[in-house]
């Protein structure tokens, strides 16, 4: 910005300068050979993505880029039973911030009791309220401060998604196993809640499987096929679904480790108590990633966007951006993100949020990088800039090694946005096409200074700062 300011003071030549570089359009020719470079990823109607039905909740309707989601947890957060109100204080600053939902732990007792991050579950029913595994509380608190954080969620216009692991359980007893001939820790008839008592019958191998390819870190592995399984799950009005959807207040699920179990299993759960869905389908396949959503009736973490941002970024190569992604093949099914409490690869992570923050899908922001790690007013302003500009279908405008270009195409009046992103050590300018006629334009980031109007055929030239973002759209 100081740079661009001392460019406007000290003389008209540096901009002109700028102004006549070879990026300039000045025949139709060059016209024509940028309008040739537009791609053209999505195809569907340009309604955003909503986590609810309009009118059904009106309080969660998202605005008109969609939603946000806050993961509000990290690996090995604080032990001590603190985190619940740790995540309840900062609720009411993320909803003014625009994030419309937050993502939470798993959140019942665990093998490893005050220690665990929950993801070895013993007991689906005891969220610190019962004395086993060497602890009352949970990692992160009671039940009641559970209670009271989902209500103040609530409260605060939000919806809350719970960490579900299906696949495996652990902290059971040692029992003689007639299938396997040995002695395995599947005897779980003793769990201080008195609900969903499950024994070597539950897991396999068992009378309906003799093994299963899901089998994870020598956990016990549930067997889904088995009836007294589904019914504790989510067919029992006082199942594990519908207890922590109807009285614990859960509006939405992210399903752990799904590579471990049929995707029938998502899509049964989905509809016995509906709410949003995400699984983690850990590969970046995206026919893979593609065809569990289509079975599971659930949105699925974009991983295959995920590896391609850290090879365009890091890599210094954009050109990636332009390969195949979940959120082009289905954007209201596409769970985009940046980091989580397993994976942390991307270096250059402000481009990257300004990439998924302006692009379809549903957008998620890390804890650790919003509370602690980046520039946390630059993530809300394009947190605001998803929210109240990035609407519509998404047309790839340009792409090179060092800078990319997309434009969002607005939607029910919403004139949408342009995305310039640089790779480069230098500012970079470029001419594109808009959707906006005769129409002064504005870089909504603040990176840029210049006021453009776009010609009367839509074409106007904008710049980037280097290795950073811009973001226009009709200043208004």
């Amino acid at each position: 910005m100081r740079r661009l300011t001392k460019a406007f003071l000290g003389t008209g030549l540096i901009m002109f300068l700028w102004g006549c570089s070879d990026d300039t359009p000045s025949t139709e020719l060059d016209k024509a050979q940028e309008s040739s470079e537009i791609n053209h990823v999505t195809n569907h109607d340009g309604k955003p993505f909503s986590t609810q039905p309009k009118g059904t909740k009106g309080r969660f309707t998202a605005g008109p880029g969609g939603g946000v989601m806050m993961q509000g947890f990290y690996w090995d957060v604080p032990a001590g039973g603190t985190w619940w109100n740790t995540v309840k204080g900062k609720l009411s600053a993320w909803s003014n911030s625009g994030i419309q939902s937050v993502w939470l732990p798993p959140v019942s007792k665990a093998q490893n009791g005050a220690y665990s991050m929950g993801y070895d579950p013993t007991d689906y029913f005891d969220f610190g309220n019962y004395n086993q595994n060497g602890t009352v509380e949970t990692r992160f608190g009671s039940k009641t401060e559970l209670q009271s954080l989902i209500n103040k969620a609530h409260a605060e216009n939000m919806e809350v998604y719970a960490d579900i692991v299906l696949n495996h359980n652990s902290g059971g007893q040692l029992e003689a196993n007639q299938y396997t001939g040995t002695n395995t820790w599947t005897d779980f008839t003793g769990v201080a809640s008195g609900k969903f008592l499950r024994s070597q019958h539950d897991f396999h191998p068992n009378w309906v499987h003799g093994g299963d390819a899901g089998y994870f870190g020598g956990f016990p592995d549930l067997c889904h096929d088995v009836p007294y399984v589904q019914d504790w799950l989510w067919n029992r009005s006082d199942g594990v679904a519908k207890y922590y959807k109807n009285t614990m207040g859960f509006d939405g699920w992210r399903f752990d480790y799904v590579k471990g179990f049929d995707p029938w299993v998502v899509a049964a759960w989905n509809n016995a108590v509906g709410g949003f869905s995400v699984g983690e389908l850990w590969d970046s396949d995206v026919n893979w990633l593609e065809s569990w959503a289509n079975s599971a009736n659930s949105s699925v973490f974009d991983f295959a966007c995920y590896y391609k941002m850290n090879d365009a970024f890091d890599g210094n190569n954009l050109n990636i951006l332009n390969d195949d992604m979940m959120w082009k093949r289905n954007p209201h099914k596409a769970v985009t993100f940046v980091t989580n409490h397993d994976t942390d690869e991307i270096w250059n992570k402000m481009l990257a949020y300004a990439y998924i923050l302006t692009h379809e899908g549903y957008p998620t922001i890390f804890y650790r990088d919003y509370e602690e790690w980046l520039d946390k007013e630059r993530l809300n302003n394009l947190i605001w800039i998803h929210n109240n500009k990035a609407t519509g279908t998404t047309s790839i405008l340009h792409v090179d090694n060092d800078e990319y270009v997309a434009r969002r195409n607005g939607y029910n009046g919403n004139p949408g946005l342009i995305v310039y992103i640089n790779n480069s050590s230098s500012w970079k300018t470029r001419w594109v096409p808009t959707n906006w006629y005769s129409t002064q334009i504005k870089d909504f980031t603040g990176h840029s200074g210049w006021y453009p109007t776009t010609q009367s055929g839509g074409w106007v030239q904008i710049q980037c700062p280097p290795n950073s973002y811009s973001v226009w759209s009709p200043n208004i």
